[in-house]
C-alpha cells in the first residue's frame, strides 16, 4: 500500500510536470527560435540526467556504456531529441498552444497505426474507429471548427504537429528493442545530440546571444521536459502494483495544460479546442478499453 501511494506521489508529480511544459514552450519561444530551444534545453537535460545518475552512483558505468553503444545511442539521439524537437518546436512556434498540445496526444494512436507496418501487428476494428474518432478531434482543432471549409489557421502548423507524433511514436516501437538501462540510454541519446544540435545551430546562424529569459525557459524544458520527469514517471511505473493505475493519469495532463494556457500565456480556449481534444481523448480511451478487455479474456483462458 506504501508503494502504491508513492507511485501515485510521484505518477501525479510526472502529469502536473508535464502539464506546465506546452506553457513554458510557447513562453521560451518568444526569445529562442526552435532550434536554440533544442540545444539549450538539450545542455540543460543532460545535466540533469548525469545528475541524476551521480545520485544513483552509476555515474562509472556511463563511458563503459558509451563506448559499447555510441552508434546505436548516435541514431537514437539524432531522432530524439533532436529532429523530434525541432518539428514538435516549429508547430508551436506557427500554432497557438492549445492546438499543438492537443494534437501531440495522437502520438498514442500513430504508434498503434505505425506498428502495424513496421511490427506486422494487425489493425483492430477499435483501433480503425480510435483512430477515425481522434483525427477527427485533429480536424476540428486545426480548422476550428469549420470542417466543411478545411480552412486550416496553419496547415503547416498542422503537418508539424503530427509529423512529430510519427517521430515520436517511431522513436518508442524501435526503442522498445533498447537493452540499455532506460536512464542510462536516455542520457547517452541527449550526450550523442548534443554536438549535431550544435552544429544545426552553427550551420543556420543561429549561434548568436539570446535573452536570459529563454535560457531560464530552456532550462526549465530541459530539466522538466526532458529530463527529471522521465526519471518520476519510470519510478511510478516501477512502484504500482498496477500499471493502468499510473498510465490512466496522463489524460488529466491535456486538461490541466488547458488551464495553465488560458491563465498563463492569457490565450482563450476555443470551444473547437475543447470539442477537438474531446474526440481525441475518447478515441484514445476507446483504444485502452479494447485492449483492456483483451488481456483480461486472454488472462482468462
Amino acid at each position: 500500500m506504501q508503494q502504491q501511494k508513492k507511485a501515485y506521489l510521484f505518477g501525479l508529480s510526472a502529469v502536473l510536470a508535464w502539464s506546465t511544459v506546452a506553457t513554458a514552450f510557447k513562453i521560451s519561444l518568444a526569445h529562442l527560435s526552435p532550434a536554440q530551444l533544442v540545444l539549450y534545453a538539450s545542455i540543460a537535460s543532460t545535466l540533469c540526467l548525469l545528475g541524476i545518475l551521480l545520485a544513483q552512483g552509476r555515474l562509472g558505468s556511463l563511458w563503459p556504456a558509451l563506448r559499447q553503444h555510441w552508434r546505436h545511442s548516435l541514431v537514437l539521439g539524432a531522432v530524439n531529441p533532436l529532429i523530434y524537437y525541432l518539428i514538435l518546436f516549429q508547430a508551436y512556434a506557427l500554432l497557438p498552444a492549445q492546438e499543438a498540445q492537443a494534437i501531440n496526444y495522437t502520438w498514442a494512436l500513430t504508434m498503434t497505426l505505425l506498428s502495424v507496418p513496421l511490427l506486422k501487428h494487425k489493425l483492430s476494428l477499435h483501433d480503425a474507429l480510435a483512430a477515425i474518432i481522434c483525427y477527427l478531434g485533429v480536424l476540428v482543432i486545426g480548422t476550428h471548427g469549420q470542417l466543411l471549409s478545411l480552412h486550416f489557421s496553419s496547415l503547416r502548423g498542422v503537418g508539424f504537429a503530427l509529423a512529430s507524433t510519427l517521430l515520436w511514436a517511431a522513436y518508442w516501437i524501435f526503442n522498445a528493442r533498447d537493452k540499455r538501462e532506460p536512464v542510462l540510454g536516455l542520457t547517452l541519446n541527449f550526450l550523442m545530440s548534443l554536438p549535431l544540435a550544435l552544429l544545426y545551430c552553427a550551420l543556420t546562424g543561429q549561434l548568436t546571444p539570446v535573452a536570459w529569459q529563454g535560457l531560464a525557459g530552456a532550462a526549465y524544458v530541459g530539466a522538466l521536459e526532458m529530463g527529471f520527469t522521465f526519471v518520476l514517471w519510470l519510478s511510478a511505473m516501477k512502484l504500482t502494483s498496477s500499471t493502468a493505475k499510473i498510465a490512466n493519469l496522463i489524460f488529466l495532463s491535456p486538461l490541466l495544460s488547458l488551464v495553465l494556457i488560458h491563465f498563463v500565456i492569457g490565450e482563450a480556449i476555443l470551444p473547437s479546442t475543447l470539442l477537438g481534444l474531446g474526440l481525441i481523448l475518447g478515441g484514445l480511451l476507446l483504444q485502452k478499453l479494447q485492449r483492456s478487455q483483451a488481456s483480461c479474456a486472454v488472462q482468462t483462458q
